[in-house]
Formats: structure tokens, C-alpha cells, sequence
């Protein structure tokens, strides 16, 4: 097998930081926009819900395709497409808001972008830059510098939506994705930078080794979880704090101190899952999680309870990506780590589209987002419990150089 060289290596992880800070801390402020859609254009939290659901659908639903198109092209037109796709559907949620609009703009043309612009498609690339012994820990470090968009980004979309509009905000943003759009070029070759010397294996064949894996199934069942709890709060958590009367400005520095713990918790979930079982580490985060989110629902809500939750939810965040990634290429190789990871994140972006949707529709029905926090902790224990089942011994399973 032949990695990149050692400064590709780093400029991969760079632009892979970039790329993703750009899509993931854009796709992270649409929480602060529920209510602007809702009183400004009079459009229903439902609706509203819906449509920052259905990119979370869409997004799950065009990744494989996303993904097998960087492992057979590789990943740098795929990026430049989504970055274009991504910035339409940002401007035309900006300048059509009425109902139909942003359903087609922020629900379905966001989520193909995203799919070409965030981890099945970039997180990969790296994971084919860098050999074995140092692939979670560069997966990591990228999911850390993709961080920082959250940081930066949700304050600059808080900020331009306050000082000028909603639709202001909207197109800054997307004018930020297409500003990144050229550094996939620095993100790999046509072939996969570390995987030129495996020979390529029919979909069918991908497909079937990935369908009879215990393993990767029980992989596939737990990342729903995350999915679930990443969407629910990213999208209702500024919601769900003006019902409990908090600060206005109390959403945005909450989304964006996940962002900056993430950053930590990111690089640690990858150091952690060159040292440990990846589904060992997967497992416990999930419970940690799941003891953050059952405590934090159940206490009274101060600007302290508020941080410390943001902070240890971002410790845990995103630090799922590099460790799941990390075990698919343990059980499969890298030469369809693209198809695979995006495969299995069809079932993360399903639970993201359950979050995001359930969560409106919960309030709208019942004034209150109790349930579907109980729900969100239920689905954490049972992830937990489908990563401890991994074996051991689940995760050598290369695919055949034939069909």
C-alpha cells in the first residue's frame, strides 16, 4: 500500500478541516433560524423542522453515491459539486423563503451538498492518506479542525442575522462554502492516495460483504443513535432554551462552545482509537453521552448547567466520525471506505432526520420537548449496548479482489 507523503498528509488533514469547519458549522447554525423563519415569514416550527430534517434524510440517502463517486473519481469534483449545490440551496432559502422553497433549498439541495462536502467523502480521503498505524489519530485531527466552523461560523450567522437579516446570513454563508470549494483538490488523486495498489471490488460484492457483517451491522444500527441526539440538539437546543426563559444569546454560545470542546474531544476519540478497541471507546461514549443529556434535562436551567452541558456534549460530539470510520477500515480495507462509511451513515442521517423532525412535531403537539429528551437518552443506552456486542475478532474482514 502507498500513503501520501508526509506534508500531503498534513495539507490533506488541513483541507479537510476547512472544507468540513465550512459545511459543519454551517449546517450547525440552522438551529438559530427556526424562529426567525417562524415569526418573520410566519411559516410553522413544523415546517420549518421538517425542512432541516429532510437535509439530514437527503444528506444520509446521497452519501453512498457521494462516496463511491470520490472512490472511483476521487474526491475533489465531488467536493467542488457539493459546495455549489450547498451554496444554491443556502440562496434560495434566502431569497424564497415561503414554504415549497425552503423545503427544496435548505431540506433537499443542502443535503446533497453536504454529502459531497463533509465526512463521507472528505473524512475518507484522509483515511486513505495516512497508513494504518496513524489513520484515527489524522481522522481526528481533521474531525478537530472541522470544529472550528462551528465556533466561528454560528456567532457570524448569530451576528449578521441580528445586524442585518436572515437572508443576509444565509448568503454569507453560502458565499463560506464556495470559498472552500477548491481545497479538495489538495484532498487525494483519481484512485485514493493510499490505496493505488488494491484492486477494485464490484459493488455487489461491497454491498454483500457489507450486508453479512455482524459487525459493520451492529456498526450501522448504533450510529443511528448518534444521529438522533447530534440533530435533536443542534436543531431545538435554542428552542428548547427560550421555553425555559434563557438569554437569547445563550443558544448561539452554547452551539458554539460544542464546536470548540469538540475540537479536543475530536483529536482524543481518535488518539484513543489507536490505542483501544474503537467499538470499546464507541460504547462508552455513547453512555457518557446518555449521562449527560438524562442530567441536563432533569436539572433546573442556569447559564452554568447550560456551558457545562454544551461543553461535555461537545467533548463527545463528533468524536463518533473517526472512530466508526476507523472501524470499517479495520474490517474492510480502505478501497470503498467512501461506499461503506456512507452506507452506514445512512442510518446516522436517518436518526438525524427523527431528531430534527420529532422534535418540532413534539412541541407543536405537546408545548414541551420532554419526551423526545427521554428518547434521546433511550437511544444513547441501546447504541451503547450494540458497540459492546462488536466481537473482537469482527473487524478482519477484507473484501475479495473479485466478485
Amino acid at each position: 500500500m502507498r500513503s501520501m507523503g508526509k506534508s500531503g498528509a498534513v495539507l490533506a488533514v488541513l483541507a479537510a478541516g476547512l472544507v468540513m469547519s465550512a459545511a459543519l458549522g454551517t449546517r450547525q447554525s440552522f438551529g438559530l433560524f427556526i424562529g426567525p423563519f417562524s415569526f418573520d415569514h410566519g411559516l410553522p416550527v413544523t415546517l420549518v423542522a421538517f425542512a432541516i430534517a429532510l437535509h439530514n434524510l437527503t444528506w444520509g440517502l446521497a452519501q453512498p453515491v457521494a462516496g463511491a463517486m470520490a472512490d472511483r473519481f476521487g474526491p475533489a469534483p465531488v467536493v467542488a459539486a457539493g459546495a455549489i449545490l450547498f451554496a444554491i440551496g443556502l440562496t434560495l432559502a434566502a431569497l424564497a423563503p415561503e414554504g415549497p422553497m425552503l423545503v427544496l433549498g435548505m431540506g433537499v439541495l443542502v443535503g446533497l451538498g453536504i454529502s459531497g462536502t463533509s465526512f463521507g467523502v472528505v473524512m475518507t480521503a484522509v483515511g486513505k492518506a495516512v497508513p494504518p498505524e496513524r489513520r484515527s489519530l489524522a481522522m481526528g485531527l481533521a474531525s478537530a479542525g472541522g470544529s472550528l466552523g462551528q465556533v466561528v461560523l454560528v456567532p457570524f450567522a448569530r451576528a449578521m442575522q441580528t445586524g442585518w437579516s436572515l437572508s443576509a446570513a444565509l448568503l454569507a454563508l453560502a458565499l463560506v462554502i464556495l470559498a472552500v470549494a477548491p481545497l479538495g483538490l489538495l484532498l487525494g488523486g483519481r484512485t485514493g492516495t493510499g490505496v493505488a495498489a488494491q484492486p477494485p471490488v464490484p459493488l455487489r460484492s461491497v454491498l454483500t460483504a457489507a450486508g453479512t457483517h455482524a459487525g459493520y451491522q451492529l456498526l450501522t444500527l448504533g450510529f443511528f443513535a448518534c444521529g438522533f441526539q447530534l440533530a435533536f440538539i443542534a436543531t431545538h437546543l435554542p428552542g428548547y432554551l427560550a421555553l425555559c426563559q434563557m438569554p437569547t444569546g445563550l443558544a448561539a454560545t452554547a452551539l458554539a462552545l460544542i464546536g470548540l470542546f469538540n475540537m479536543g474531544g475530536s483529536w482524543l476519540c481518535g488518539w484513543l482509537g489507536g490505542r483501544f478497541r474503537q467499538q470499546h471507546v464507541l460504547g462508552w461514549l455513547y453512555l457518557l453521552r446518555t449521562v449527560a443529556i438524562a442530567v441536563f434535562a432533569l436539572l433546573p436551567k442556569t447559564d452554568v448547567s447550560v456551558t457545562l452541558f454544551a461543553a461535555a456534549m461537545g467533548l463527545m460530539w463528533l468524536g463518533t466520525v473517526p472512530l466508526t470510520s476507523g472501524l470499517i477500515a479495520r474490517m474492510f480495507g480502505v478501497r470503498h471506505l467512501g461506499t461503506l462509511f456512507g452506507l452506514a451513515f445512512l442510518s446516522h442521517q436517518a436518526g438525524s432526520f427523527l431528531g430534527a423532525w420529532v422534535g418540532g412535531l413534539a412541541f407543536d403537539l405537546t408545548g414541551s420537548y420532554d419526551l423526545v429528551w427521554a428518547a434521546t437518552a433511550a437511544t444513547g443506552v441501546a447504541a451503547a449496548a450494540l458497540h459492546f456486542a462488536i466481537r473482537d475478532g469482527a473487524d478482519a474482514h477484507p473484501l475479495p479482489a473479485t466478485a
